[in-house]
């Protein structure tokens, strides 16, 4: 009995990450998005597949002189702190889902709160928007609204 509860328990979480609107390749549509206080990144690029029991985020960013970064994170909405990679600015996130196109993060570092996330896929799936209010690299305010195109 218990292994046909994990299987079905399986199989409804499989199809929960199937479902999320969220999978894909997003592209960052620089002159939708605000970057206060700026400069924004020359090009973007944000893939959500789903991997195992979740799914795995990989964000490509290329900054406004060339420099090339990759932050890794997985995406769980347990609201347990995940590990990030990559990132300058942040080494965990804590995610839950708000409903089927929204959830919320927090972004932290060194178990310091630097900013908060919220994203919304648009409910045709050709948009999605992200709002971030924290603080930047250089430790300054930060207030972006960063919206992205599906690929």
């Amino acid at each position: 009995m218990r292994y046909v509860a994990a299987v079905v328990l399986c199989g409804m979480a499989s199809i929960l990450w199937a479902s999320d609107p969220v999978l894909g390749k997003w592209k960052l549509n620089v002159e939708k998005s605000t970057y206060l206080p700026g400069p924004a990144p020359k090009s973007q690029t944000r893939v959500y597949e789903a991997k195992g029991d979740g799914i795995k985020v990989t964000i490509r960013t290329v900054s406004i002189d060339g420099q090339v970064t990759v932050v890794e994170h997985p995406v769980n909405y347990d609201g347990k702190a995940q590990p990030v990679t990559g990132s300058q600015t942040s080494d965990a996130i804590e995610l839950q889902r708000i409903d089927e196109y929204t959830s919320e993060s927090v972004m932290k570092h060194a178990n310091r709160v630097i900013g908060t996330n919220r994203r919304v896929v648009a409910k045709d799936g050709k948009t999605m928007t992200i709002t971030f209010e924290g603080t930047d690299s250089r430790g300054r305010q930060a207030k972006i609204t960063a919206v992205y195109d599906r690929q």
